[in-house]
């Protein structure tokens, strides 16, 4: 696997006010079958892993991440694109608040369906 990171990170600015800024802190190169984990504070933990035929974005929605403390939203923004979006079940009112923010909705929770 190879990582460049960049120092200092690039910046810029998102959002549909332009009011968030985003540190771009590098790029990783993984090879097929290498795993990259990504830990928040509170110790919880989010997996990507490269495959030969693309990405395991997440690990499992119902399973893995469900016992990590995580909710799975498909979102659609205002443009009608749609994104995957991994949220702390601790943070559920602060994702709201930026779903409202960016004129966002919930499509479905990937983790609730049967």
């Amino acid at each position: 696997m190879e990582i460049q990171i960049k120092d200092p990170p690039r910046k810029y600015r998102c959002g549909l006010h332009n009011q968030i800024e985003i540190s771009d802190c590098g790029e990783v190169y993984p090879e097929p079958n290498e795993q990259l984990t990504f830990f928040a504070k509170s110790g919880k933990e989010y997996d990507v892993a490269a495959k030969d035929w693309g990405f395991y974005a997440t690990p499992s929605v119902n399973g893995r991440l469900v016992k990590q403390g995580f909710k799975t939203a498909l979102v659609r923004n205002s443009l009608g694109q749609y994104f995957i979006m991994i949220v702390d079940k601790e943070m559920k009112k602060a994702f709201h608040d930026y779903l409202v923010e960016e004129k966002q909705v919930v499509e479905e929770w990937l983790d609730e369906r049967a």
